[in-house]
């Protein structure tokens, strides 16, 4: 980790709010839920951080994966951090879930994904003096309720640029796990960049699978299927897409199973983790990664929570091109592939979007 990110994080949320102290909840039973880990034996002087995921499951090498990632990250700085974690195989499981682990006296226990909000809502409400945090959404009125928010159309935006200057074949493509704001944020973003280096090189690169104007475009109805990204990636090849980004979580890897089998002819952008680290495997295929640092994030909420720093609701924490909370991963494989010059000029956008010279907007951003 960066020193630097984390202190810019922790300044948010040092400015004021709701202060739990590790040891608030008292006693608490020491078991972990079906499917958790639990980092020793509970005691006195523990801080329960406790997560429940959303349908995607905890190793979907994406956005479930680096937010559990980040509660094992804080037992760094704070040992006393005892992290845990249940799995959501159904939507209906969200709300018993949270309540579980409220029953289990959890210093802060964790949402993970926009899916969860009205249940997290919910819960809150009855729980006022639970602390809560939630990724990818905010709950309106829940003081109690932590939000970690990401500007993820600022990066896309960069992958929508470079995708569109690497194509050989003068289409690219998007696809979603599901019509959820997290997820259109990617794409309209994916969707601008492409406009953007259409405008500036007087090219014509088609994005198939994401119309922004109307909103409307391709998606799995799923984020752990990687047959249903594999169909969806294999019709926008069969339509002349070589640069492909799936928002899909576990859906996305069928979209890398169809590059592995292409000869080089069609490449990933990945999401959320840097799909190099978190799919060594499937590195070969990945041209990049639309980071989102929910990691970082969540590591720097629970180590304030367990070290007795305030966690206020407003503003809560939004991650941006500017803070590192967004950004492309390294090329990695495709370090050598990638010319210099839109090497140069993908950087100068980044520049240009942090100084707002270049706008990026999108009716899913946070607001």
């Amino acid at each position: 980790m960066r020193p630097v990110r984390g202190k810019r994080i922790v300044a948010i949320l040092a400015a004021g709010g709701l202060t739990l102290a590790a040891a608030a909840c008292g006693d608490a039973p020491d078991e972990t839920p079906a499917g958790g880990s639990s980092s020793g034996a509970a005691t006195a002087a523990a801080y329960k951080a406790c997560m429940v995921t959303d349908t995607g499951g905890i190793d979907d090498k994406s956005f479930n994966a680096s937010a559990w990632a980040g509660l094992q990250a804080a037992k760094t700085d704070a040992p006393n951090v005892d992290p845990k974690y249940v799995a959501s195989t159904a939507e209906a499981d969200y709300e018993p879930n949270l309540r579980g682990f409220v029953t289990q006296k959890c210093n802060f226990i964790l949402s993970v994904g926009g899916l969860m909000g009205d249940s997290t809502k919910a819960v809150a409400e009855q729980n006022t003096s639970q602390q809560f945090g939630i990724v990818d959404s905010s709950i309106q009125g829940a003081t109690n309720v932590y939000p970690m928010q990401f500007a993820t159309h600022q990066a896309s935006f960069l992958a929508g640029y470079l995708a569109a200057g690497y194509s050989k074949s003068g289409k690219v493509a998007t696809f979603g796990g599901l019509k959820i704001p997290p997820v259109t944020i990617f794409m309209d973003g994916f969707a601008d960049g492409v406009a953007q280096y259409n405008k500036v090189k007087n090219k014509n690169v088609q994005v198939l699978g994401w119309d922004k104007a109307k909103q409307n475009g391709s998606f799995a109805e799923d984020f752990a299927s990687p047959a249903k990204g594999k169909a969806l990636t294999n019709t926008f090849v069969a339509q002349g897409a070589d640069v492909i980004m799936p928002v899909a979580g576990g859906t996305g890897l069928g979209a890398a199973e169809v590059a592995k089998g292409s000869s080089g002819k069609v490449s990933v952008i990945w999401v959320d983790q840097d799909g190099c680290k978190s799919t060594p495997q499937d590195c070969d295929v990945f041209l990049t990664t639309v980071v989102k640092n929910i990691n970082d994030a969540v590591k720097t909420a629970v180590v304030a929570g367990a070290t007795g720093q305030p966690l206020t609701a407003t503003p809560g924490y939004l991650g941006t091109l500017e803070n590192d909370g967004v950004s492309l991963a390294p090329y990695n494989q495709f370090d050598s592939k990638v010319d210099q010059a839109l090497k140069d000029e993908v950087e100068k956008l980044k520049a240009d979007i942090i100084a707002g010279t270049v706008k990026v907007e999108s009716a899913s951003a946070p607001a």
